[in-house]
């Protein structure tokens, strides 16, 4: 929930989620519609049918290692290194946003990059307590370390710091607004097939989103298995 979602919109959803469905075998039993309906309000529906997926694939139990985690659907490197440090206490070298800004101020002048900050990490995490290091560096960037106006006068590593006092603000990406994406057609098509159980003729989903890419997105999100289409409607898959 956390990948591209701001932990105050998280914390509410996740206690939520965990009420509904509280361990991977009811998650694994429920209907990739009901776990979409659950989402609703986090965006990047790709994240729950990813969820869902694995629910099915290990209805008992995760993986334990980080190779395995890795190899499931929508985790990735970052994730697996991530829930392995903090679920299983592993010494393992991984970097978030937070961590890539904080070891490359300090240690490079700079923020670094994924890769970078993967090989400081992997050179500095200490063998115990692999969970409360990568929780402070985390916590520091997210608190201390902003991209942007870092708050150099209350950084307990300042004097260390390479970058202290001249940290530029990243370069921001330039994205298309919201407004005018797919990802909000995606999204209204996710959420008017949620409040429509039996689901809605093509034609009335074109009008309740009222934008000509509908037939389009439509499609996309078939082949990627978040909608099914049957005799002229559209709903969310079973």
């Amino acid at each position: 929930m956390l990948q591209q979602t701001g932990v105050s919109r998280v914390l509410p959803a996740y206690t939520a989620f965990l009420r509904r469905f509280p361990t991977l075998a009811a998650l694994s039993r429920a209907a990739l519609a009901d776990v979409l309906r659950a989402w609703s309000g986090l965006g990047y529906n790709r994240r729950a049918r990813d969820l869902h997926r694995i629910a099915r694939l290990h209805p008992r139990e995760l993986p334990a290692t980080r190779e395995a985690l890795d190899a499931l659907p929508g985790v990735g490197a970052y994730t697996a290194g991530a829930v392995t440090c903090f679920s299983r206490g592993e010494t393992v070298a991984f970097a978030d946003t937070n961590i890539r800004r904080v070891l490359g101020r300090v240690l490079l002048g700079r923020i670094a990059t994924e890769r970078e900050a993967v090989a400081l990490d992997e050179r500095l995490v200490p063998r115990a307590g692999a969970d409360r290091w990568h929780h402070a560096l985390m916590d520091l960037g997210a608190t201390v370390c902003v991209a942007r106006a870092p708050r150099c006068d209350v950084c307990p590593i300042a004097a260390v710091c390479r970058s202290r006092g001249r940290a530029a603000a990243p370069t921001p990406r330039r994205q298309a607004a919201f407004v005018t994406s797919d990802r909000r057609v995606r999204g209204g098509i996710v959420a008017a097939l949620r409040d429509a159980p039996r689901g809605l003729s093509t034609s009335a989903l074109e009008r309740t989103i009222g934008d000509p890419r509908v037939a389009r997105l439509t499609l996309a999100l078939e082949r990627e298995g978040l909608v099914l289409q049957e005799r002229g409607r559209v709903r969310l898959p079973d």
